[in-house]
């Protein structure tokens, strides 16, 4: 157990009675780089390609994007906070992700970048302009940095539902009858990646682009060995920012895991969950709350098998916050809500997941036996 010590009325934990139970041990990752090259501001969009970009519009709606721009090639979407684009979607043969692009600070962190890596500041081929640098991480994901200066306007908004609590009565004389309709995404929130060279991705982030650890996962019995999973978020300074705009974990894979999008309210999450289902579409996992971020959540599938949530109320952080630790289990990604599925957590097998585990185990990178065994014990703790 861990140790609590008693202030007059308060407990305080052994890590200042913040988000995690555990705080790093002597000698551990810090979370965060002494000097980092710029610090991005958040994730800007998302790049896919897909075959079909009418039916990619139609989930697209269903599940509460707006259209920024279509043609034949392209398809933007948004949500309904001002700001950038979430996504672009590229027609292209295959069903594929692509890579993120993150928000610069200011342009002059891409000359910045530009003079560190020698990649030039190009215009940026989105919808508003801008300029961007682009780049390629450890995992092999192309990672653009991106400076516009035009922003999208603000759209109308879904608006949250009054909530009588307690003897607290904030509505007397109506009803509650949120209509069926899908949520109204406002935001992209964050994006999760599995890897082979967890470390050498992670240190990437953390040097090049700026970015600090909220939260770090372990393997049972493997902690002397370092953190397998990283929730990691903006440094925004005192402004607070989302707990973890990209999240990794390694793997015998490298690849999208899913991605997240904010909505109003737990009321706006269900009913569009309800909406989703009328129309066909496969739900993956929800609905439920999580620890490490502590958001609402519902995963959906789309039609080309991307997995994509609805989150609403996630913790924010300022960059005073240190890294939690804690050990990684299915049990653990949950406070309240159905058990983690199997197609959630990438544990059905098939023959493309059976070729990643032999290539991983061959090859020069992170995954090891130990490491292998103590990943699917996790998934099943």
């Amino acid at each position: 157990m861990f140790e609590t010590h008693v202030r007059g009325a308060d407990v305080i934990t052994a890590h200042q009675d913040l988000h995690s139970e555990q705080g790093a041990l002597r000698g551990e990752h810090p979370g965060r780089s002494r000097n980092p090259l710029i610090k991005v501001a958040d994730l800007a969009w998302l790049e896919f390609e897909k075959p079909d970009l009418d039916r990619a519009e139609v989930f697209a709606r269903d599940f509460g994007f707006g259209i920024a721009a279509r043609t034949e090639q392209e398809l933007w979407l948004r949500g309904t906070f001002a700001g950038s684009p979430c996504m672009v979607i590229r027609k292209g043969r295959t069903s594929r992700f692509i890579g993120p692009a993150f928000r610069a600070t200011e342009r002059a962190d891409l000359d910045r970048v530009s003079r560190a890596t020698g990649a030039t500041v190009r215009d940026a081929d989105v919808p508003g302009g801008g300029k961007v640098v682009d780049l390629l991480d450890p995992s092999g994901f192309p990672v653009r940095v991106v400076h516009r200066r035009e922003q999208l306007p603000a759209l109308p908004e879904q608006r949250p539902l009054l909530l009588n609590a307690g003897t607290t009565h904030r509505r007397t004389n109506a009803m509650q009858r949120p209509p069926r309709e899908p949520s109204r995404i406002q935001r992209l929130g964050h994006l999760v990646l599995e890897t082979r060279v967890f470390g050498q991705a992670l240190e990437w982030y953390l040097d090049t682009l700026g970015m600090i650890v909220s939260d770090f996962l372990f393997l049972d019995g493997q902690r002397e060995r370092g953190p397998t999973m990283a929730f990691i978020r903006c440094d925004l300074g005192s402004v607070p920012a989302d707990h973890h705009t990209l999240a990794m974990h390694l793997g015998p894979g490298t690849g999208y895991v899913h991605s997240a999008y904010q909505v109003t309210d737990l009321d706006s999450i269900a009913v569009g969950g309800e909406y989703l289902k009328e129309r066909g579409y496969k739900r993956s996992w929800g609905i439920g709350r999580h620890i490490q971020g502590s958001q609402l959540f519902d995963y959906w599938r789309d039609p080309d098998h991307f997995m994509l949530e609805h989150f609403a109320d996630g913790d924010l952080f300022t960059c005073d916050v240190e890294p939690g630790w804690a050990p990684m289990s299915t049990s653990g990604l949950a406070q309240w809500g159905p058990p983690a599925t199997r197609d959630f957590l990438g544990a059905s097998p098939s023959p493309q997941r059976v070729r990643d585990v032999i290539q991983a185990l061959r090859g020069d990178n992170e995954l090891d036996p130990a490491r292998l065994f103590g990943l699917l014990r996790a998934a099943h703790s």
